[in-house]
């Protein structure tokens, strides 16, 4: 239960979203825009949120549109996890999105909710990384779509009053190989010592992580020193390792020195595989 009063709205429109969103902020009311709600829920619970305003975004077509247009896959933000899943229409982010939480969670849990989302790990993006999909965004200055790269810097960069309508991502990337890792300490739900997702392009490995640091990434440079077949896969992996963006998550869930384990397997088990390929 939620203990305190809002309003609730729910706009058949990005316009109307983006105007209730901007009247909602004049009078003090400290909107928020809901997906699928799983973590503003979680947060208000525990009073670290308090809206005074829910802009709810489900009636808004664009926003739950799944499926190729003009050759790029178009899915909107609010496309569930579990309906990603079920269509596979890049497995690679439907394996991906099948590792996020237990199937309950991901009926509800959306596309948009989990990449804009405070928690560390958003695995979600991580194809979206490696595919250079673009987002399209809309807000008080109307819609603009950019690449992921621009607006995603470990977390998506939103302006004041913006929300994530879709993505896109070019048909190309869709059939690539790859390879999805969520490495877990126990049991296959719960939040990930380490996933990897992968993809081999002309070649060329392209790695993205989460789990690892306090936010998903992708790190051309990382991959630079894996694709450097003249170097030993386990100094690759070393010197790889020396460039994250990061320091080392040290939570319950692992200590940081098993998680550096574990990431060096995975990344070994990764490239043995896609150099196969």
């Amino acid at each position: 239960m939620i203990p305190f009063d809002f309003e609730y709205y729910k706009p058949s429109s990005v316009h109307m979203a983006v105007e209730l969103f901007q009247l909602l902020q004049n009078q003090g009311k400290k909107p928020v825009y809901y997906a699928g709600g799983t973590e503003i829920i979680t947060w208000a619970r525990t009073n670290s949120i308090q809206p005074g305003a829910v802009i709810n975004l489900n009636s808004i077509p664009e926003c739950s549109v799944m499926g190729i247009q003009k050759d790029k896959l178009v899915i909107g933000a609010c496309v569930t996890l579990s309906a990603l899943s079920e269509a596979n229409p890049f497995p690679l982010l439907s394996q991906t999105a099948q590792g996020v939480a237990d199937q309950t969670a991901r009926n509800k849990i959306t596309l948009g909710g989990n990449i804009c989302g405070k928690i560390y790990y958003r695995e979600a993006v991580l194809p979206l990384l490696l595919a250079n999909s673009r987002m399209i965004i809309a807000g008080i200055h109307g819609i603009r779509e950019v690449s992921i790269h621009q607006v995603f810097l470990q977390q998506l960069r939103l302006e004041n009053g913006e929300f994530l309508v879709q993505t896109f991502t070019d048909q190309y990337y869709l059939s690539l190989p790859f390879v999805h890792y969520k490495k877990r300490q126990i049991g296959n739900v719960g939040y990930p010592l380490v996933t990897v997702a992968a993809l081999k392009q002309d070649n060329q490995i392209h790695t993205a992580y989460s789990g690892v640091c306090s936010f998903p990434f992708r790190s051309i440079e990382i991959d630079q020193v894996l694709n450097s077949s003249s170097i030993p896969l386990a100094a690759r992996i070393e010197q790889a390792i020396s460039k994250l963006p990061g320091s080392i998550i040290h939570n319950t869930e692992g200590s940081a020195p098993y998680r550096k384990f574990v990431l060096k397997q995975t990344m070994a088990d990764t490239i043995h595989i896609l150099e196969r390929r």
